[in-house]
């Protein structure tokens, strides 16, 4: 995952298996081809915004 992944609007956690993944479903090619492009940064980041639309996101 990318160093912003883990404040990324897109990161969701899987309950059952208790972990975080990307909601964007990116697949394999797609992700590293981001990574090569981008310089590690990812293109769909997208910050979370205030605790309020953390909330949002969950409803």
């Amino acid at each position: 995952m990318f160093p912003d992944c883990e404040t990324c609007w897109y990161n969701t956690l899987d309950e059952e298996a208790e972990e975080y993944f990307c909601a964007l479903e990116l697949d394999e090619d797609e992700f590293f081809s981001i990574r090569n492009e981008h310089g590690g940064r990812c293109r769909y980041f997208r910050p979370c915004g205030s605790e309020y639309d953390i909330v949002r996101k969950q409803n």
